[in-house]
């Protein structure tokens, strides 16, 4: 397992960029909330401590994770002055196929977005066998996706504005 003893919170404050200019979109899906909640706090949480000033983060929320695509892609269009957009969502393994498609379905659409759009759009999907998982990487074991996809955001968001951080 790719996780297994790392946490995904520890991050250094100090190799990220100045962040406090910075605006942040989040489109959160409301299916599994107890997973997502804590994802959506994870990366709130990390956003606010590198710098990012609360009122320049925006949350959505869509019924589910299939619907993060177009959430995202109007969150785009309503605010093109956004730096990144953070996609919150959960996905866990049945006894049909709809997990294959659902995931696959979200994976090509944001990866789309990406290649398409001029705002970067941060897979923050948790793909799990069983909900243990899921909470594992939501606040658990294994820290926060929600805070390592936040960490990610800044990064992103400095290379969208090409930024000297990324300059040798």
């Amino acid at each position: 397992m790719a996780t297994e003893g790392n946490n995904l919170s520890d991050f250094d404050k100090s190799t990220l960029p100045e962040a406090k200019d910075f605006k942040i979109g989040v489109v959160v899906s409301e299916w599994n909330p107890d997973v997502t909640e804590n994802l959506f706090q994870g990366a709130f949480d990390a956003l606010i401590e590198v710098g990012v000033i609360k009122e320049n983060i925006v949350r959505w929320n869509v019924p589910g994770s299939f619907e993060l695509i177009y959430g995202c892609k109007k969150m785009a269009e309503s605010f093109d002055m956004l730096d990144a957009i953070i996609a919150v969502g959960n996905v866990i393994q049945g006894e049909t196929k709809h997990f294959d498609f659902v995931c696959q379905g979200v994976t090509q659409g944001i990866r789309q977005l990406n290649v398409e759009g001029e705002i970067p759009v941060l897979f923050c999907v948790l793909t799990d066998n069983h909900k243990q998982q899921s909470l594992d990487r939501a606040g658990g074991k294994h820290g926060n996706k929600g805070t390592e996809a936040a960490i990610a955001a800044i990064k992103m968001a400095a290379l969208k504005k090409n930024s000297k951080f990324f300059k040798s």
